[in-house]
């Protein structure tokens, strides 16, 4: 099961508007089940660099199927996944990706979001993840 372009383009706008709200220009990446890019979307003045950390953010959250931050705090050294953030081409290992899921709970893809402080990323992905 994929998400569609147009749950994706849904998922950006509700992003979006919660980026508004809380005053923060974002990257916001869409990915499918397959972690491929599906839709993006670059606020006026959201910095540059963020935009290849919303990508591996939304990777990130689909290759593993949790919350980026949450590979953070398995990939500490010490932990089970110390330097998984080397795989598959880079991973980013702090909040802002989250995994999408369909009304049956099937994961059909995942956001990633980057340009504000790493909340702010959360709160702003979570947003993304309801219009679903």
């Amino acid at each position: 099961m994929n998400i569609t372009l147009k749950q994706a383009e849904a998922v950006i706008e509700k992003a979006k508007a919660k980026s508004k709200e809380i005053d923060t220009k974002m990257n916001i990446c869409v990915v499918d089940s397959g972690a491929n890019q599906v839709a993006f979307a670059r606020m006026d003045g959201a910095w540059l660099g963020s935009a290849d950390i919303a990508l591996k953010k939304a990777k990130t959250a689909r290759f593993f199927d949790m919350p980026s931050g949450e590979i953070g705090k398995l990939s500490q050294p010490g932990e089970s996944l110390f330097n998984i953030e080397n795989s598959n081409g880079g991973l980013i290992s702090f909040p802002g990706g989250l995994p999408i899921k369909n009304k049956d709970g099937e994961i059909i893809g995942a956001i990633g979001v980057s340009g504000s402080s790493v909340e702010n990323d959360h709160i702003v992905a979570e947003a993304g993840t309801k219009a679903i």
